[in-house]
């Protein structure tokens, strides 16, 4: 990184600054914008600019995002006049953050991971509650903290559940950007997040209720969302999917069909109460929060034909509000007035991270997940949830705890959520450094057969993913011989079971571990193909197996996938016989079909290719 070109970021944002501090005539020209206006504009500059610094230095954009709030905010330089209301438009940001959760949700997977995340879902929220009550009377006990756990007897309970949960934005997130949701940790994180947050609404639904604990609002609770979305599923394949069927030839329009829809389910829910006690008289306790209401509107469209446009429409909507949401919060990061405040944040995060490894590692591992992905997804979780933020926001309302508390849990969020990046990118190097001493204490690692890397092997297929499914599709079908002789090295497990139904054999490894490679026995196979991009890739690059893979296999045929145009020499250089580049052959064939378009017959290369490549629709692939 050259030093000029972060002291020109500095300075840009130094100059930015001085201008908004500028006296009111400076603004002339904007001096008739309405506060609201002003007050998005300041953040949203700000946020811009310091994150090109942040991510020009390394750092997580959301850091840019928090500090933009910090120096827009009261505690700052008082940039913006009314807070509260980039806080109420932050929170469209989380409504449609789950609202997307919703759509990429496939409901049958979840319930096809058994018992590992619907047993884990259930016991590891409430045991994190546990722990971090007994570490909350042990920091009370040894006068950690001062005043602020002696508040009332409830602040040890609600350091537990500012532990307990893990943050939904910043997990989904992530995962998205790094093409995760369809690993198997990507799936048992999302699973586990569920349950957390539904977890999250039964204790909002207790908090008032803390002094005499009532079975009334659970069961009220459950049975709302029980209710609620077995109404948004019925009604949105009876009507919901057709009318999008009607607006589908006016594409502007699926974006406000999709938002009509997610506040028609969420103000359905939140509004079940009311609406019950209008006809009976009876309050039943069944509403359902704004954040589960969206969850559930986007369950119900998940499999509908227009979920991926649904998604892509309200992408660009919803990063425009998580902006504002890390904005919002960085406006509220107090400043401490005491140590203890500073003992107590640092003590929530440390223990967070804490239960996810004495608790979640263990519990994922013994239900059946393998010993990486289990170490991983627990490692992946490490941050204390944005649901805890609200919970213990009503908890000072309610007298629970008092301003100092609220004060730790928010500084403790900040630093997690700081934390989350680099703990999300460097788990399976935790991993890899942590194997020995997992061995010793007696976690073993998954094992699959191993003698199946020593029969006869005529292709090695390292890494599995898109590509990788649909040339074993191909294969199977083609040339079921050769797909007998195909050998998949891959550790995501969820995917075996498909793989061998393919007719192939499949080996537990991480081809970020030259061991690995050894111990498949690939020197003994004809061709070994690279599929995966570097993008989806995990501790490792294309380039670097290459190597590995020709040290070990000096007599195969390596193939080999690159990204950049840049790596198809190296590639060669480093031993592959054969560089493909996806793009291209995506070019290509793009380029055939717009000459057949051109030329008026797109419809017969339509059904040439449907015949010769098999239609999607009957394609029985691993990745659909």
């Amino acid at each position: 990184m050259h030093l000029d070109s972060i002291r020109k970021c500095a300075g840009f944002v130094v100059l930015a600054i001085i201008l908004l501090t500028l006296p009111g005539p400076a603004f002339a020209g904007g001096a008739s914008l309405p506060p609201l206006v002003r007050d998005i504009g300041y953040c949203l500059l700000l946020a811009g600019l310091l994150a090109v610094v942040f991510v020009r230095l390394k750092i997580p954009s959301i850091a840019g995002f928090l500090v933009a709030g910090l120096i827009a905010g009261p505690q700052g330089l008082g940039l913006v006049t009314e807070p509260e209301n980039i806080d109420t438009i932050a929170q469209l940001g989380f409504v449609l953050l789950l609202f997307m959760i919703g759509l990429e949700i496939d409901v049958r997977k979840i319930l096809n991971s058994g018992r590992t995340i619907i047993t884990v879902g259930l016991l590891q929220y409430p045991l994190g509650i546990g722990f971090g009550l007994i570490v909350a009377l042990a920091l009370d006990r040894f006068g950690i903290g001062g005043a602020i756990l002696d508040f009332s007897p409830y602040a040890p309970l609600y350091f537990g559940i500012a532990i307990a949960g893990s943050s939904t934005l910043l997990v989904v997130k992530l995962f998205s950007e790094s093409f995760g949701l369809d690993t198997l940790s990507g799936r048992s994180c999302v699973g586990l997040l569920i349950f957390e947050d539904i977890w999250a609404i039964i204790i909002i639904a207790l908090q008032p209720s803390f002094s005499q604990p009532s079975i009334g609002p659970v069961v009220g609770s459950f049975l709302g969302i029980a209710v609620l979305t077995a109404l948004a599923v019925g009604t949105a394949h009876l009507f919901t999917r057709r009318a999008f069927r009607w607006i589908a030839k006016s594409p502007e329009l699926i974006l406000v069909g999709a938002l009509s829809w997610c506040f028609i389910v969420l103000l359905a829910g939140m509004n079940f109460d009311a609406a019950a006690e209008l006809v009976t008289g009876f309050t039943p306790h069944m509403a359902v929060g704004p954040g589960m209401g969206a969850l559930i509107a986007g369950v119900s469209l998940a499999n509908s034909p227009f979920s991926t446009e649904i998604v892509t429409k309200v992408g660009t909507v919803r990063d425009f509000f998580i902006v504002l949401f890390f904005v919002g919060l960085g406006m509220s990061i107090p400043m401490p007035d005491s140590t203890a405040v500073v003992f107590i944040a640092l003590a929530l995060a440390a223990a967070t991270v804490v239960s996810r490894l004495l608790l979640g590692f263990p519990l994922l591992y013994a239900t059946g997940l393998d010993r990486r992905n289990a170490l991983v997804s627990s490692i992946r979780l490490g941050q204390i949830s944005e649901f805890a933020l609200v919970v213990v926001f009503l908890g000072l309302q309610l007298g629970h705890v008092d301003p100092d508390f609220n004060s730790a849990v928010i500084l403790a969020f900040v630093a997690t959520a700081l934390a989350t990046p680099s703990l999300f990118h460097n788990a399976h190097a935790v991993y890899e450094r942590t194997r020995g001493l997992l061995d010793r204490i007696g976690i073993g690692a998954s094992t699959e057969l191993v003698e199946e890397a020593h029969l006869q092997t005529d292709l090695v297929l390292l890494g599995f993913h898109r590509v990788a499914s649909s040339l074993l599709h191909d294969i199977s079908v083609m040339n079921p011989h050769l797909a007998a002789r195909t050998l998949v090295v891959d550790f995501n497990v969820a995917l075996h079971e498909g793989i061998r139904a393919a007719g192939a054999r499949v080996l537990y490894g991480n081809l970020a571990n030259v061991e690995t490679l050894r111990h498949a026995d690939i020197g003994h196979a004809k061709v070994i193909a690279l599929t995966i991009p570097d993008e989806i890739l995990v501790g490792t690059t294309n380039l670097k197996t290459v190597k590995a893979v020709r040290g070990l296999a000096p007599d195969a045929v390596v193939i080999a996938c690159a990204t950049r145009l840049d790596d198809v020499d190296e590639m060669y250089a480093a031993g592959a016989d054969f560089v493909f580049l996806p793009r291209l052959e995506s070019a290509r064939s793009l380029s055939t079909a717009i000459a057949e378009a051109l030329n008026g017959q797109i419809r017969d290369y339509r059904m040439e290719q449907d015949a010769s490549d098999f239609p999607a629709r009957l394609r029985d692939e691993v990745f659909r």
